[in-house]
């Protein structure tokens, strides 16, 4: 039996693409989650004898039970940017792990398949706000400016729907997603016959607008934090908008912290996209932190921590 899990933003999303597009086989298990739902391997534990292909979930968040799936004669493939920890040996596992700031999941199995589906890891790639290595992509599949744009307006959107406190929040299951590119080689063709793209540009517009108005509630030298509220929309645009802030100051780190249900803040950190450094180390200083060195996030922060957190948040990155 296969499983495929994967994260649900766009970057697990076209990484399990490319790589099912190129290992086909009849048929999968598919689990995934909300964006932040990344220890999924605990719902698979009892497993024994399968063949699982994991992408872009951290190893280190999922290793008892991955250890305990390795034991019990399972055979993993895991592909995954995010902070390692301890590497596990076994000849069970087959790890492909990159945690450089300048990757993601969808350019790892680009490389280890050899660019056979790099279109689909253009899109993975501008998801996950890395600009530059989706531009040197495209120039290698001499793709116009207007293909450009078209791929990066895909990997953003489905990065966009990945956002959410839970499945309810989110506009369409990842799965659904994933379903709905799988019979597709082309981006391209399915861009052309995409009910999906249509509806997740819509809500996406009405939802950014929203975050724009909301004014920064912090600020020191170019570094940013903004506070937005328990609604929907907001949990849905986070990403998207701390991606967009980071964008249009470089030299600066951003924190959107965002009001969880149950009391709690969920943070989103991007360090500054001239020093993609550190935002892991910063978030893994509370509970329920973790990322990757660009890109990071907390998400359960106690709100009588919070102005701790902005305090080590603005002494913490060393370019301001």
């Amino acid at each position: 039996m296969y499983y495929d899990i994967f994260n649900g933003d766009a970057d697990g999303i076209f990484s399990l693409h490319q790589y099912r597009l190129h290992n086909t086989v009849s048929s999968a298990y598919l689990l995934t989650g909300v964006k932040r739902d990344i220890c999924l391997l605990r719902r698979l534990e009892d497993l024994n004898n399968c063949t699982l292909s994991v992408f872009d979930i951290s190893l280190d968040s999922n290793r008892p039970s991955l250890l305990r799936l390795l034991q019990q004669d399972n055979k993993v493939t895991y592909f995954d940017h995010h902070f390692i920890g301890e590497p596990i040996n076994s000849p069970a596992l087959q790890a492909h792990i990159d945690t450089s700031p300048a990757i993601c999941t969808s350019l790892i199995v680009n490389r280890v398949l050899h660019s056979q589906h790099g279109l689909w890891a253009i899109c993975g790639a501008f998801g996950d706000n890395l600009h530059e290595p989706a531009l040197r992509l495209a120039k290698v599949f001499h793709l116009g400016e207007q293909q450009i744009v078209l791929l990066r307006q895909l990997g953003e959107l489905f990065n966009y729907n990945g956002y959410g406190s839970a499945i309810e929040d989110l506009l369409f299951n990842p799965q659904e997603l994933y379903e709905a590119v799988k019979p597709y080689v082309d981006p391209f063709e399915y861009l052309e016959n995409s009910p999906q793209v249509d509806i997740l540009q819509t809500t996406y517009q009405a939802d950014i607008a929203l975050a724009m108005q909301e004014k920064e509630i912090g600020t020191k030298g170019q570094s940013r934090v903004y506070h937005l509220p328990d609604k929907p929309w907001a949990h849905r645009v986070v990403g998207v908008f701390s991606n967009l802030r980071a964008r249009e100051q470089t030299a600066g780190s951003h924190a959107i912290i965002t009001d969880n249900p149950d009391g709690t803040l969920q943070v989103s950190v991007r360090a500054p996209l001239e020093d993609q450094r550190h935002a892991d180390t910063l978030c893994k200083l509370y509970p329920t932190g973790g990322g990757r060195a660009a890109a990071a996030g907390i998400n359960r922060l106690p709100k009588e921590m919070l102005d701790h957190f902005l305090n080590t948040f603005f002494a913490f990155f060393p370019r301001q």
